[in-house]
């Protein structure tokens, strides 16, 4: 399996964010992308989801699931959890495992163990801390298995042990054959990631 990015660009209320963006990863490997705030690391990873349309360039994934989508294949952790604050941890992680396609009947459990929230299952997400809403996203990149992972500053309000947890998964996924491109601005537990680093937001267009 082989994620490719070739002379990508990207423009946002008439400001090219970047452009001329280039890299290749294979199964096993990861990106890092850095870059001062506005510099359209957010960016990147959400044209990657699907959720922007890149101006320019051409994105491929091959060897994956041909009738899919990179977005159908990825998983897209962003800056707000999407936590539905009436519904237990547990339902919380159903209800995305379901929306993600997953067969019924998925585990929970093994999810909610890797991210140390079993013994919170029952409990309303409304009473979650920052760290713990986090950590109920994570969930369900382990819950549903997809290849690719676009990470937006996933250690944010993670204390070091759960940070170590990330890290550990990351490293599994990996393992596995998976890829990761994730945005951040310091260290985030993987070792030997390649580094994208963006440039300075270009001016606006005259």
């Amino acid at each position: 399996m082989q994620l490719r990015g070739d002379d990508l660009a990207c423009e946002r209320g008439g400001r090219l964010v970047f452009a001329g963006l280039n890299f290749a990863l294979a199964g096993g490997e990861s990106l890092v992308v850095t870059g001062r705030n506005g510099a359209g690391k957010s960016s990147l990873l959400r044209v990657l989801g699907g959720l922007l349309r890149h101006s320019a360039g051409r994105i491929e994934l091959g060897g994956g699931t041909d009738e899919a989508t990179l977005a159908e294949q990825s998983h897209y952790l962003g800056h707000l959890d999407a936590v539905k604050p009436s519904l237990s941890v547990s339902e919380n992680l159903r209800f995305w495992t379901s929306y993600l396609g997953a067969p019924r009947g998925a585990a929970i459990q093994p999810a909610l163990d890797a991210v140390d929230l079993a013994e919170l299952a029952d409990l309303p997400a409304a009473y979650l801390s920052a760290g713990q809403k986090r950590r109920l996203s994570i969930a369900r990149l382990v819950a549903v298995r997809r290849p690719v992972w676009l990470l937006d500053e996933p250690t944010s309000a993670l204390d070091t042990p759960s940070q170590e947890r990330l890290a550990g998964l990351m490293r599994d996924h990996l393992g596995s054959g998976g890829m990761i491109v994730a945005a951040a601005h310091g260290p985030i537990g993987l070792d030997g990631a390649r580094e994208l680093k963006l440039g300075r937001p270009a001016e606006p267009f005259s």
